[in-house]
């Protein structure tokens, strides 16, 4: 054992069913969109599995991948696992863990009625009972005894295919309301026949699956099954009917993975896609209740938002769980167990869980911090530069610390010039919300290892041109960020109106039981709006777009549960409304229809969105090779700093 090692009960291996894991921690499946239009792997595919094996996982999963191409898909650019003349990708993915000691696995799933109405081939979902899904399928067929042998031959097929290809096991997905979780919960499975009505009922499908499934694989592949410790919606499954069916079902599966909620529904999504605004480790409580029943014996996993190796081995060595199922952070850091195991942890490039990993579908999996991901050759990692340069960056936001640390891994001397006392930018105004300590760990993350890589930083130090060109650059890479948009309103300067940066910074604080008015019903001001709620103040946003239009830029789940948020801790909503006018302490609004109304305000906070910082032009010409990066090029977001800065500097 590793002297370094300080996560002994993560690194420790466990034995699931006749394999032995090496240790704790699997690569929770997901969808990476990196298929062909055939349903293959391309290289970029196989590329992203053997960095994911190289992480030194236990095993890899591949995420929701389809029994049949009748009605099972669920999702765009999975991997076809259901036919025969496409064994040769499959063999090579299943090769490309196996060389890092990794062990392979899919995800099979049906999504019964929470099908994909594009990308089935009939007119109809099929589910338990016929309850529809209004954005899925209008219709939903009940299933009948021949669809429920074709279903269970369905993953019979697929998973004996898998087996030949080299493939250690798979994972079946019962939980976030797809086919098998259908059958099992109440709220889902109407019926008054053998499939349904009481829970004995209910099971029969799901543990006929499960025994023919381990039948036709035998006791040496892995069945793995994912399953909600609680759909927590109304009527849903609950924790003491799921450890039920676990009691029986634990006869034909070697591990069981505990997440909770439904996907296919607006109300459960943020559960089994858990973003930021809920704690970290947020399964845990269902899988501990499984884990501690007497009767229940094989192994237990959780998923949903662990994102370093101290919460994984806590967890463990309490006896919460066996093992810990983590994707996005180790799509941040493919390299955050290593780290971690060799006394490093502080190193890990920290998960945002902002959910931009899954704002790809149809395109291709990608990271806000980490540009690098899923990126074969070029851009698969910094490259050493043919020929050393000297480059000056200004400024040290996240664009610009980005692009020091890529200079530096190329080989360049840089100089990076920060006109404030530290680096970080406006993520040292954003990241104090109460629901953003991610960000505030990432913060911390690229100030450390920036300020550690080496690069020439100069702090209180505004760059002018003629300070850049004393240097002698031969290239400079100008990344001043961004400052807030300040239109022309009438009492706009009035004292008690106040920018969304100071208001979130906390340089501005609010008494108790304020009324505040937020301008702006972006991202930020709606986050805003948020946490002022939580923090007792009556709270009213308006924006000019409709309210289905608030808070757009970010990933749906996250949305949908930021606008859950908002409702519930009393955020009243105006949409359709301009500002026109601020003073006397009431905000004067004017709707589509022409008409106006003051709002009380005991304080305003302006959120009218971010504006390229015009400190960039003096720099437009100063030599020739000059790069504009982040919001000073284009107004955006985290990931696109990240990415023009990787991207750009990989060229110089």
């Amino acid at each position: 054992m590793s002297s370094f090692n300080n996560y002994h009960h993560v690194f420790t291996p466990l034995k699931v069913g006749t394999t032995i894991y090496k240790n704790r921690v699997e690569f929770s499946p997901l969808v990476c969109d990196l298929t062909n239009a055939n349903g293959e792997p391309t290289q970029d595919y196989i590329d992203f599995v053997e960095r994911q094996a190289e992480s030194g996982v236990a095993v890899v999963h591949l995420g929701a991948t389809p029994v049949d191409h009748l009605n099972a898909f669920d999702a765009k650019a999975t991997i076809d696992v259901t036919d025969e003349n496409k064994i040769a990708g499959l063999v090579m993915l299943a090769e490309a863990a196996h060389r890092h000691g990794a062990k392979i696995s899919v995800e099979l799933v049906h999504a019964g009625r929470g099908a994909h109405p594009e990308l089935t081939k009939t007119e109809y979902a099929i589910a338990p009972s016929n309850f529809s899904i209004p954005e899925r399928f209008p219709y939903v067929r009940e299933m009948d005894n021949k669809d429920v042998d074709r279903v269970i031959a369905s993953y019979i097929d697929t998973a004996t295919r898998l087996q030949r290809c080299g493939f250690d096991g798979v994972l079946i997905h019962g939980a976030h309301g797809n086919l098998i979780a259908q059958f099992l919960s109440p709220m889902t499975n109407t019926r008054s026949d053998e499939w349904g009505g009481s829970p004995e009922r209910r099971r029969r499908f799901p543990l006929k699956l499960l025994k023919e499934l381990r039948e036709a694989v035998g006791k040496d592949f892995v069945l793995e099954l994912r399953i909600s410790g609680d759909e927590i919606v109304e009527g849903g499954m609950r924790t003491p009917e799921v450890i039920d069916f676990l009691r029986l079902a634990q006869e034909h599966i070697d591990l069981v993975n505990v997440s909770a909620g439904l996907i296919v529904e607006t109300r459960g999504q943020f559960y089994c896609m858990p973003p930021y605004y809920r704690k970290r480790a947020a399964n845990v409580p269902y899988a501990k209740q499984i884990k501690a029943d007497p009767e229940i014996t094989i192994p237990v996993s959780v998923v949903g938002g662990i994102t370093t190796m101290q919460v994984a081995d806590d967890l463990i060595a309490e006896g919460a769980v066996d093992m810990v199922a983590i994707a996005r952070a180790l799509l941040a850091d493919p390299d955050l167990l290593n780290k971690s195991y060799r006394g490093k942890p502080e190193e890990a490039r920290p998960c945002l869980r902002c959910w931009n990993c899954m704002d790809s579908y149809g395109t291709h999996i990608h990271c806000s911090v980490n540009p690098s991901l899923a990126r074969s050759y070029r851009y698969s990692k910094v490259w050493k530069a043919d020929e050393k340069k000297k480059v000056v960056v200004i400024g040290g936001g996240v664009a610009g610390c980005e692009a020091a640390r890529t200079l530096i891994k190329r080989g360049h001397e840089v100089v990076l010039f920060e006109k404030t006392e530290r680096l970080g930018g406006l993520l040292n105004d954003i990241n104090k919300l109460p629901f953003k300590d991610d960000l505030l760990f990432y913060t911390e993350w690229s100030q450390r290892m920036t300020a550690a890589c080496g690069a020439d930083i100069r702090l209180n130090t505004a760059a002018t041109p003629e300070l850049v060109l004393a240097e002698k650059p031969d290239a400079v890479v100008v990344a001043v960020g961004s400052i807030p948009v300040h239109p022309p309103i009438p009492g706009m300067d009035d004292p008690y109106v106040h920018d969304v940066l100071a208001a979130d910074s906390g340089r501005i604080t609010f008494p108790s039981s304020s009324k505040i008015v937020v301008c702006g019903g972006g991202l930020s001001g709606c986050e805003s709006a948020l946490a002022l709620a939580m923090e007792g103040h009556e709270v009213t946003v308006v924006d000019m777009v409709k309210v289905d239009d608030f808070a757009t830029g970010t990933h749906y789940i996250t949305r949908n549960f930021l606008m859950y948020l908002l409702k519930e801790n009393g955020v009243k909503l105006i949409d359709r409304h301009i500002v026109r006018r601020i003073a006397g302490h009431q905000v004067e609004i004017e709707g589509a229809d022409w008409r106006t109304a003051s709002l009380d305000a005991d304080y305003v906070v302006t959120a009218f969105g971010m504006q390229r910082n015009s400190a960039a032009d003096p720099f437009f010409e100063l030599i020739p090779d000059v790069y504009f990066i982040g919001d000073c090029y284009e107004v955006s977001n985290i990931t696109n700093a990240n990415f023009m800065a990787y991207d750009r500097c990989a060229n110089i």
